[in-house]
């Protein structure tokens, strides 16, 4: 995925850039290389007042990396449909590299152990985010990652598109499910999502029961706590310490559908504006550790970015999980249900609203943790 200045390859791409309209415009790519569970919301965080970065935008714009998603994907890709609506594919890394060792060994690579495709609708005033299980089983397409080919695979999990071809082949992997162009790429791995949430001055979230997981080392009691970056990052991972689940990725992802909408309440309260050095800490935290597709990769692109997502109430963000069923010859994947998820992204490709009919029946939004966070 070396730079690239090609603009001919551009006729059929969705613009990019981040307008006031809300309309997307053809604009050439800029330059290289890859948020987590929540980050649709903590992209209103990063940039909470993006405006006042004045005099360091320049500092600010050198802490942040890109992947130019266009060159690697060129022309195979879906039909640029310029409706108003935005899609971003929104990621979290697993890798357990470096800092991120703690949480387990390092196996070679990074998986996204969280993958949304966030879908901005016309206007602008409201969202529809679909979480895709990591271990759901697809069919990979062919990618290139260094320069070298990947082959397609069969009943593979989702997560291995990231592992073993990077963000591009991640995001044509969710193309080629959906149908559906992404506007934008964004991702962060376990270190930014801690570093992210301490900048903020923790998440606070209430308990309904007991939590305790000796995997993802959180133990909260019933009650109001406000997590630090440790235990947010426990809690969005946690499978196996919540009473009742399933101890799935289907119970992992109910909570992390909650903790987005306790984040945004968080963000709204910040008050960062009026505190200079908190503003800093979260910009500088927060450019650091995404890593976005090209076109969002400067600082004024993420303010935008930030502006538009920061706008949507959280009671206008709708959230579910991709209609799955458990794998009869293996109850730890999923397979999609062909015919609900195709209406889930018919509804996003014509941007409408997911029907309740999509995903009645699925396993998806039964983990079994849905009301002990809130």
């Amino acid at each position: 995925m070396a730079p690239s200045d090609r603009s001919a390859r551009q006729d059929g791409s969705r613009g990019r850039a981040i307008r006031p309209t809300g309309r997307r415009r053809k604009s050439p790519p800029r330059r290289r290389r890859i948020l987590t569970t929540t980050l649709c919301a903590l992209v209103s965080a990063v940039l909470l007042g993006g405006a006042g970065l004045g005099y360091l935008y320049f500092k600010f714009n050198g802490n942040l990396k890109g992947v130019d998603i266009n060159a690697a994907l060129g022309r195979d890709r879906p039909k640029n449909i310029d409706n108003g609506s935005m899609d971003i594919l929104v990621m979290g890394s697993d890798s357990r590299a470096g800092k991120n060792a703690s949480y387990g060994r390092d196996e070679g690579g990074a998986r996204s152990d969280t993958a949304m495709v966030v879908h901005v609708y016309q206007g602008h005033r409201k969202a529809s985010v679909v979480s895709i299980p990591r271990d759901t089983l697809i069919t990979r397409p062919d990618c290139t990652a260094n320069g070298r080919n990947v082959p397609g695979q069969r009943r593979v999990m989702f997560n291995t598109a990231f592992e073993v071809g990077g963000p591009a082949c991640a995001v044509k992997t969710v193309e080629s499910m959906s149908g559906i162009r992404m506007d934008h790429f964004l991702e962060v791995d376990f270190t930014g999502f801690k570093k992210l949430i301490d900048a903020l001055g923790g998440v606070e979230i209430t308990t309904t029961k007991p939590i305790n997981d000796r995997y993802s080392h959180l133990h909260l009691t019933p009650g109001t706590h406000t997590l630090n970056g440790e235990d947010a990052l426990g809690l969005v991972r946690t499978r196996h310490g919540v009473p009742g689940g399933d101890g799935s990725d289907l119970g992992r992802i109910q909570l992390q559908q909650t903790f987005v909408k306790a984040l945004m309440k968080q963000v709204r309260s910040v008050g960062v504006l009026s505190n200079p050095a908190k503003l800093y800490d979260i910009a500088d935290t927060a450019t650091k550790a995404v890593t976005t597709d090209t076109d969002l990769n400067s600082v004024t692109a993420l303010t935008g970015l930030g502006k538009e997502l920061g706008g949507i109430p959280s009671d206008s963000i709708h959230m579910v999980t991709l209609p799955v069923a458990y794998d009869p010859a293996n109850p730890d994947r999923v397979l999609p249900l062909a015919a609900q998820s195709r209406t889930v992204w018919d509804a996003l490709r014509n941007d409408r609203a997911i029907p309740a009919s999509a995903t009645k029946g699925s396993a998806g939004d039964k983990g079994g943790t849905a009301h002990y966070v809130k």
